[in-house]
């Protein structure tokens, strides 16, 4: 009965540990929270949030999400963005250019030779 005490006391350490560390990260998909460096929050509302984002040349992010959005580019970027399956995707955007972009989780870095910076409305939603 005292193994199986001990053990079982392992057991749920180990289990309070991990629940402790890694959820911080994996729960913690804000990129205002995980990535300060590069979302600054500009205006917030019921209705929106706006972000700034900035990226240095070679600068990477951390995996984090966003609701949909709209996205318009204050200079030329080139960014990869690695998603949670592990696939990657370039996007290759230009001054001025205004986008529609999905809710997901995505992992930026910054391809360009440029600082790249955007602002980014998030819309929340609305109760129905």
């Amino acid at each position: 009965m005292k193994k199986l005490i001990t053990k079982l006391t392992t057991a749920i350490t180990t289990l309070a540990l991990f629940g402790f560390f890694v959820p911080t990260e994996a729960m913690a998909q804000d990129p205002t929270q995980v990535d300060a460096k590069h979302y600054k929050v500009e205006f917030e509302n019921d209705q929106v949030r706006v972000l700034r984002i900035s990226y240095a040349p070679g600068e990477e992010s951390v995996m984090h999400e966003h609701p949909n959005a709209v996205a318009v580019f204050l200079t030329d970027g080139n960014t990869e963005m690695k998603l949670p399956d592990g696939t990657s995707i370039e996007d290759i955007r230009k001054f001025g250019e205004a986008i529609w972009t999905p809710s997901g989780k995505h992992l930026p870095k910054s391809k360009g030779d440029a600082p790249t910076e955007l602002i980014l409305v998030e819309l929340k939603s609305q109760p129905e």
